[in-house]
């Protein structure tokens, strides 16, 4: 069954990059389960090099020695996964997510470990072995860990089936699959090999493709083997990359519906980048905060959350408990951009989308380089005759009107549903 909402949790990049440890994991999700988790909020998602025993920030050890079993799979490193020692993967971590009322994800790369390869190591369930499956001119370009899997190759399928086997063993709930989604369409037979795995492993599993940015050409390939897939390449705590997400928001709507979602990417707010031993906080200001939140939400993104959650101070909370944006994010259908143009030497930016439960949703945004103010008729979005509207990061409602009014900061956003007659 295709979930209908788009993804909503916690991935451990922008904080740890390759470095999480499990403690770290375990009291994310307890923040989340105590904190987030009646607000929608419920994956929480181990990202890359979970099997690098010495892996330190978010720069990768090259050629490292992984962690590995004899079927040429990747196991997590007990040096930084303790639960994990004895043969015992991933299981007793997400045993203890599950118990917390959330749900428990992972990163994966492409193919099949290089240090299977060389060592020539089985394929379980077959005669076959990684160097006889093994894809070795389709390599990663930014990570030494993997070589491609050639799906021709007998053995190829027993392989993937072979991990998917194994996640669905330890109670995976999300992956993560990278070097995947740019690289189409040479490794795009790799992708339905994976996928079909993953659809045939008995869990239920969401599946999420990275890096960015996805082939917009190749959209109805990407709803056929996953769930969400990256539009961006690594989105970080940078003016430019918001304002960049405009135009990308805008060429990948029309691909939103239910099971399947353009990804905008992590959202890196509060403390991230703490591997690297500084108390390091997001770029964003808090009218940028916004911005992200509102556009991510009424496109329908799945929602991430980048930073180490037990440092969130009261404003990052307010982001991500605010029950009118959330719900945007939940009942928003059929969004698109309305106009885009400059108005007193500012640049404004109007969305528009359905809600699912009756009435309309509008944001609109400045992303100019002062405050300012303007007024948006209603008939902008084809609604004619006043209505009743109400703004969601304020709760404040305005009187009805034919006009929504509003003033706008610098680099920020307003969010708002409208009900009127004409709409019901």
């Amino acid at each position: 069954m295709k979930p209908l909402k788009a993804p909503m949790g916690w991935n451990s990049w922008d904080c740890y990059g390759a470095a999480v440890t499990e403690d770290i994991v375990r009291r994310n999700a307890d923040f989340m389960a105590e904190n987030l988790k009646q607000y929608g909020w419920e994956y929480v998602v181990v990202d890359i090099q979970w099997y690098e025993p010495n892996a330190k920030n978010h720069e990768y050890n090259p050629f490292a020695c992984l962690c590995m079993d004899e079927y040429s799979r990747l196991l997590p490193a007990p040096e930084r996964f303790p639960s994990a020692a004895g043969g015992r993967g991933f299981a007793p971590l997400a045993e203890y997510v599950h118990a917390l009322g959330l749900k428990f994800g992972i990163h994966i790369m492409r193919g099949i470990p290089r240090q299977a390869v060389h060592n020539d190591t089985k394929i379980k369930g077959t005669d076959k072995t990684a160097r006889q499956i093994a894809k070795t001119d389709s390599i990663c370009r930014w990570n030494t860990d993997m070589y491609g899997v050639d799906p021709d190759k007998e053995g190829a399928r027993e392989y993937y089936e072979s991990l998917f086997e194994l996640y669905a063993s330890w109670g995976v709930d999300f992956v993560k699959c990278d070097d995947i989604a740019r690289e189409l369409p040479h490794e795009e037979s790799e992708l339905v090999l994976l996928s079909n795995a993953l659809k045939s492993c008995g869990r239920e599993m969401i599946l999420s493709l990275s890096p960015g940015p996805a082939l917009l050409e190749k959209a109805e390939l990407y709803k056929q083997t996953a769930n969400m897939w990256r539009i961006t390449d690594d989105f970080w705590d940078k003016w430019p990359l918001l304002y960049d997400m405009f135009s990308r928001t805008e060429k990948w709507s029309i691909h939103t519906g239910t099971g399947h979602w353009p990804d905008a990417d992590m959202l890196p707010i509060g403390p991230i980048l703490q591997d690297y031993g500084k108390n390091n906080r997001t770029g964003f200001t808090k009218d940028e905060q916004i911005t992200m939140l509102t556009l991510w939400s009424i496109f329908r993104s799945p929602l991430m959350i980048g930073g180490e959650m037990t440092g969130f101070d009261d404003f990052t909370m307010s982001l991500l408990t605010n029950e009118g944006i959330l719900k945007m994010h939940e009942s928003s259908r059929h969004s698109h951009q309305v106009w885009r143009k400059e108005i007193d030497g500012n640049e404004y930016i109007l969305w528009t989308s359905a809600c699912a439960e009756g009435g309309q949703y509008a944001a609109i945004f400045n992303a100019g380089e002062t405050s300012g103010e303007i007024n948006i008729p209603l008939s902008d979005l084809e609604i004619y005759g006043d209505a009743d509207v109400t703004e969601l990061w304020s709760s404040e409602r305005a009187e009805k009107n034919d006009i929504i009014k509003c003033c706008l900061n610098r680099h920020g956003a307003k969010a708002f549903i409208i009900d009127s007659l004409q709409l019901r």
